[in-house]
């Protein structure tokens, strides 16, 4: 049986996180530690002892959450032998580093520098998501094309049923109104700083796209499924361009599980300590899949 590893994203920081690691193992000090030296701030201080209102910063919560997922990759050692790997939205970086085709260090500053990017852009812009749960995709996908006050677009294929739209603060409230008229199950406007996955991170990915074509990639050790297209790749040369494009397109987890049952994964093994969050989605979609936690 094929096994790929996923990694989470943001959403996934708890209270703690990394600190047991920190204390237990050398590798793990010594990979945080480096943290602390290439962002230039004490990012394990936040980790370790910070409130949850801390750690929902995205300056904080996306390097924190590359961090936690790391080091476990690195603790597992030769026991992490993937056939595939595939990230929730920033979890990408994470997996992208696990297999090779980015340093840690050149990982990690993109991390940051995508926080900040990203943390700007919703300066700009007053946006905010909503998970819509109980609904086709393609009838929430066509009240997003209805919605004439701002835009509004799907972000996030999480699992059948469940599907996070994003765009601007109107857009959104006018979508939560015809989205419940049309028979949705729930509604929910979700506590987001932003419209992440949405064309208003286009100043984002903007400025992010200057480091990432000055940053180099490898091949990696084994094909990623990335959120734009939900097919594996292994060029390094279509692997920066998809992370390019993954700030303002949707992240089709549904579409990357299900094509990665297609291609004879059985077994998914999530990477971080933020609880089932990706292996929830995952038996969703795939209730025979075999699931487990790194």
């Amino acid at each position: 049986m094929k096994r790929a590893y996923v990694f989470p994203g943001q959403g996934s920081q708890f209270e703690g996180m990394g600190k047991a690691l920190y204390e237990s193992h050398p590798v793990a000090k010594d990979y945080l530690e480096q943290a602390n030296e290439i962002l230039g701030w004490r990012i394990t201080d936040v980790m370790f002892y910070g409130t949850k209102e801390d750690l929902t910063q995205t300056r904080v919560t996306q390097p924190a959450v590359f961090l936690e997922s790391w080091v476990r990759t690195q603790l597992a050692g030769n026991q992490f032998q993937p056939d595939a790997v595939a990230g929730h939205s920033l979890g990408e970086f994470t997996a992208l580093a696990a297999v090779g085709a980015l340093s840690f260090a050149d990982a990690l500053r993109l991390v940051q520098q995508r926080a900040l990017a990203m943390q700007k852009a919703c300066e700009q812009s007053d946006g905010t998501m909503a998970a819509v749960l109980g609904m086709e995709d393609e009838v929430v996908e066509a009240v997003c094309t209805e919605i004439t006050d701002g835009v509004v677009v799907a972000a996030n294929y999480n699992s059948p049923g469940q599907l996070v739209i994003s765009g601007s603060r109107k857009g959104i409230e006018q979508a939560v109104a015809r989205l419940q008229q049309a028979g949705a199950k729930r509604v929910v406007v979700l506590a987001v700083g932003g419209a992440f996955h949405s064309p208003l991170m286009q100043p984002a990915q903007e400025e992010l796209a200057l480091a990432i074509r000055a940053t180099p990639f490898r091949k990696p050790l084994c094909p990623i499924y990335q959120n734009v297209h939900a097919r594996p790749v292994v060029e390094p040369e279509e692997i920066r361009q998809n992370l390019i494009a993954q700030l303002t397109a949707p992240v089709r987890w549904t579409q990357t599980v299900q094509n990665m049952l297609q291609d004879g994964i059985g077994e998914f093994i999530e990477v971080g300590g933020g609880g089932p969050v990706l292996r929830g989605m995952i038996r969703k979609i795939a209730k025979d899949a075999v699931l487990g936690e790194c």
